[in-house]
């Protein structure tokens, strides 16, 4: 891996294209070095884990509005979309839209934690949907999907959006448009101008995840793959884009990032901050193996709650009263303080009629639940029944979250085997007593107690389906993506799951 220096230059500098980071993502995408065996398998946990989320969330309200609008695109020979039958084929930036939609839902597919936030199997639904369009083999998906992991990763081990309240799918963007060039064997100036014209259209802000959370938090990644399969349509035309979109003067660096001084910002100077991001990328030649780095979820909640999940199921064994804590203080990163902790000053986190994917972002609420239930399931324990029950909103409201220093360490740690995302916890007794323990990853992490594989990610996609497909539909798709890589061109379609005709929601009425 090499880090390129990146920083905002004025105008008047005629910044070269080969010095701007674009250009070297499109490098890293054209580059044609082969996938290796354990990251091709590790491809097709993803794709197995994706479908696993996106069809036990396939008729919840997100997913049937987004495959409604979907379907008013429909395209011979275009994508399908998850539930509906292999034939039945839409516009490929729409089917992105359906499909990630329905993948993001429930907040259980994998993660990828560093300077930034990032869920990169959010890139799968895009990538699968051109190579679907463009009737790509198995091995043309494996390559896209390694530059679409690669490029997220790099991006968010080196760059804060949310300190500057920018939503993470602002990183999504440009590595679904470098995965889609890889895919189809782009010319590295036509991924140039994808990836600047999907970055310069993918920037929202944070306000989708804080406070009264709604639904365009499923929508928001779909929302980028789309644009990000619009902007490689435009390239491929010839179109161009904003350059230099990371660095010019008034890019997105300069103005939404930290490339400027804050007099510079008043506008009483013209004056450039020496500020500069450091963004590793794979050299010429190097394997993209950056999804080795990921991790998926065994709970569907934000993944900072994973590590404390299994920690509360811990923790339960030891306690014979709950009506006997006094209070919980959960010791842990700045992140998850601030973002799913007391630390972000969201009442709506301590709300019994909050929203799931408002609950989903409280750790107050989750390990009050976890604790008392020792079993975390992605419908029953946000059931508005279940938050509403008195003795939980009780144990609830005693639990409170404080940043160690310690722990942001370890979340911001570059060494694999110290990074840890989870915290230690302090549970007090009315008659004084406390009981204390710690944990650092969660059980299903690459270093955690039983590590995710390719078991593990069946057996999860089976509990997830189960009662939703028919048994020779879940066992004619495993069986099918576990030997992707012989997928023939055109035969791509066969990685939709299809739902039995007449269980699927019915969206409202729109435009489309």
């Amino acid at each position: 891996m090499k880090k390129h220096e990146v920083k905002v230059y004025p105008s008047k500098a005629l910044l070269p294209r080969e010095k701007q980071l674009a250009w070297k993502i499109a490098g890293v995408a054209t580059d044609k070095v082969a996938v290796e065996k354990d990251v091709s398998a590790m491809i097709i946990n993803r794709i197995i884990d994706n479908a696993a989320v996106a069809i036990a969330a396939i008729n919840r309200s997100a997913p049937t509005s987004a495959r409604a609008m979907a379907l008013g695109h429909a395209r011979k020979g275009g994508a399908t979309v998850f539930g509906m039958p292999a034939g039945k084929t839409v516009s490929p930036e729409w089917a992105a839209w359906a499909n990630g939609t329905a993948v993001r839902e429930l907040d259980m597919h994998d993660t990828f934690l560093a300077a930034d936030y990032s869920h990169p199997g959010d890139n799968i639904p895009p990538i699968l949907a051109v190579a679907q369009t463009m009737e790509k083999s198995g091995r043309d998906l494996i390559r896209g999907l390694a530059t679409g992991y690669e490029i997220q990763v790099d991006l968010v081990r080196a760059i804060c959006l949310h300190e500057h309240k920018v939503d993470h799918i602002a990183h999504l963007g440009p590595s679904a448009a470098a995965g889609i060039g890889t895919l189809l064997g782009l010319k590295q100036e036509v991924v140039f101008q994808a990836v600047q014209q999907a970055l310069h259209t993918s920037v929202t802000f944070r306000q989708s995840r804080k406070g009264e959370i709604s639904s365009w938090k499923a929508f928001a990644p779909a929302h980028a793959g789309k644009l990000a399969i619009e902007a490689v349509d435009r390239a491929m035309r010839g179109e161009g884009a904003p350059s230099p979109i990371y660095e010019g003067e008034d890019s997105v660096i300069a103005w939404v990032l930290s490339g400027r001084t804050k007099a510079d910002q008043d506008g009483r100077k013209s004056v450039y901050d020496p500020t500069y991001y450091e963004v590793p990328l794979p050299e010429a030649g190097e394997p993209k193996r950056a999804i080795l780095d990921t991790y998926t979820k065994e709970h569907s909640a934000e993944y900072q709650s994973q590590a404390l999940i299994d920690l509360a199921f811990r923790m339960r064994e030891k306690i014979e009263n709950f009506e006997a804590i006094e209070k919980i203080v959960i010791h842990t990163s700045h992140h998850t303080h601030y973002v799913i902790g007391t630390g972000a000053n969201d009442p709506q986190k301590m709300d019994p009629k909050a929203s799931r994917e408002t609950l989903d972002h409280s750790i107050m609420y989750i390990f009050a639940v976890a604790l008392q239930d020792g079993r975390w399931h992605h419908v029953d324990s946000y059931a508005p029944k279940r938050a509403a029950r008195a003795d939980t909103v009780r144990l609830w409201h005693k639990i409170e979250t404080t940043e160690a220093p310690e722990w942001t360490a370890k979340y911001h740690s570059k060494d694999p085997d110290e990074l840890a995302f989870g915290g230690r916890v302090e549970i007090f007794f009315k008659d004084g007593t406390k009981l204390v323990d710690e944990l650092g990853v969660a059980n299903a992490h690459p270093n955690g107690a039983r590590p995710f594989g390719r078991a593990d990610y069946i057996n999860k996609f089976r509990i997830l389906t189960d009662g939703i497909i028919s048994a020779r539909e879940s066992n004619r798709f495993l069986e099918v993506v576990q030997d992707l890589a012989k997928l023939k061109a055109g035969e791509l379609g066969a990685l939709n799951v299809t739902l039995p005709r007449g269980t699927l929601a019915e969206g409202k009425a729109g435009i489309f």
